[in-house]
């Protein structure tokens, strides 16, 4: 990187000292975005990408909560509002043990760019706590969504901060939490979104983000003149993203063999029984292990990471951050892996995206080819302030089109800027343009 580019990282790293993923989302796009700035010399002299790394807001809270046994527990709390250049903060909420400050500030940066993305006027944003809604009875997680509410609602509103689900928080936790910044509000707005159809929802919403996905990696397939039928597709995670992108791709004609949770993955090589998965996890709330109960030719393993050493022709990774390192990205490659598509955030490391590259590999980054989900978002935030719901097939079709339109962005940017074929640096740098021009219009704010 530039002189100027290495001190603003080194800046970063001294003020978020320890926030390894925020250092890492950052470093990535630093290093996409030099040869803009040497055509743009006036985002250095206005100090934008000094601007840019640091968030606009950062608040954390306490939340305490009774649990069943009548005991007092206490979580932290977390929103950080990073950029509003474009349009209201815009980023889900994270629920799980591993969620510290370093963690939300990583997402809210790469929310900036996936948002920008997206065609849609919003800002970036994310929010969380450590709370573990995993084994809680609903009267727990409708204790503590109730409790982080309390605190977060006097920060969030329809113009100024939307959040939705992430890891985590699904229909249940966004529920509890609508009706409880309603109650506080006494407003009923859009001011979260993954709502239920019944009362402010958009239907397509929860296919969202595995359906755009599919589509994204789409257009890298027909890029190589080929498509999805008969590829044999290995997909991490089993919740939402992964199911959906399942369904999808199955559609197509692709072969998903493997699915995974936090504990395994299971392969069956005669393709996934979407359905039971979707019984399994959406109602029973079980373990991937459990689908070998009724699959007796499926087969189980035991550690979640191992997914990788199962050979396909594309790897979807769905389930969190850094699941696929160096290593095991060359066991990908070395298994025949020709697609990789990035359905999580930030799910590989920078020495896997760099074997994937330099392997041949085509590579969909998560902050373009996982922007479905909150691309929906924004399309349920326009009906929301509408008053109105469109069709399934009217929703689909816009996520369609919001999918191909990142693609193009994210090609055409590359070329431009000298990096054709490279979609990570196409997609930093198409998001960053944006939000750069916008941050310029607004003056030093």
């Amino acid at each position: 990187m530039s002189q100027y580019l290495d001190s603003v990282m080194e800046k970063v790293v001294a003020r978020n000292a320890g926030e390894k993923e925020f250092h890492q989302a950052v470093k990535e796009v630093l290093e996409s975005i030099e040869p803009v700035l040497e055509k743009h010399p006036e985002f250095i002299r206005e100090k934008i990408v000094d601007r840019l790394v640091e968030p606009e807001r950062q608040i954390m809270f306490r939340v305490p909560w009774v649990d069943d046994q009548g005991e007092v527990q206490v979580n932290r709390g977390f929103r950080v509002q990073f950029n509003s250049a474009i349009g209201p903060y815009k980023g889900g909420i994270r629920l799980h043990p591993s969620v510290y400050l370093g963690i939300i500030k990583f997402l809210g940066f790469e929310q900036i760019f996936k948002n920008a993305l997206t065609t849609t006027p919003i800002g970036g944003g994310k929010g969380g706590s450590d709370f573990d809604p995993k084994g809680k009875s609903n009267r727990e997680v409708m204790a503590f969504c109730q409790s982080f509410m309390t605190e977060l609602w006097r920060h969030i509103g329809p113009d100024t901060d939307v959040p939705a689900g992430d890891i985590g928080t699904g229909a249940r936790e966004i529920g509890y939490m609508f009706g409880q910044y309603k109650r506080l509000s006494n407003t009923f707005t859009g001011v979260l979104t993954g709502k239920g159809l019944d009362w402010g929802g958009s239907l397509t919403r929860t296919e969202a983000t595995g359906y755009g996905l599919v589509y994204y990696v789409t257009r890298m397939l027909q890029d190589a003149n080929t498509d999805w039928n008969g590829k044999k597709v290995v997909i991490s995670g089993s919740g939402n993203v992964a199911i959906y992108a399942t369904q999808k791709a199955q559609s197509l004609g692709a072969n998903v063999i493997a699915l995974s949770d936090s504990n395994g993955y299971v392969v069956d090589e005669s393709g996934i029984d979407l359905a039971a998965v979707r019984e399994l996890k959406e109602v029973r709330r079980g373990r991937i292990r459990e689908y070998c109960d009724s699959h007796p030719s499926a087969q189980y393993f035991e550690g979640c990471r191992n997914i990788w050493t199962v050979p396909c022709n594309i790897a979807l990774p769905c389930a969190t951050q850094n699941e696929i390192n160096g290593d095991e990205a060359a066991i990908l490659v070395k298994n025949g892996v020709k697609f990789v598509g990035e359905g999580a955030n930030m799910p590989s490391t920078p020495e896997a995206i760099a074997t994937f590259q330099e392997s041949g590999v085509a590579f969909g980054p998560a902050k373009a080819a996982n922007a479905g989900g909150v691309a929906t978002s924004a399309l349920e935030m326009s009906q929301n302030s509408m008053r109105l719901a469109w069709s399934f097939e009217e929703v689909d079709a816009k996520l369609h089109g919001i999918m191909n339109a990142i693609y193009d962005q994210c090609t055409q940017a590359a070329e431009t800027y000298g990096k054709k074929g490279d979609l990570v640096a196409g997609a930093n740098i198409a998001g960053f343009l944006k939000v750069a021009r916008s941050m310029m219009a607004h003056g030093v704010v």
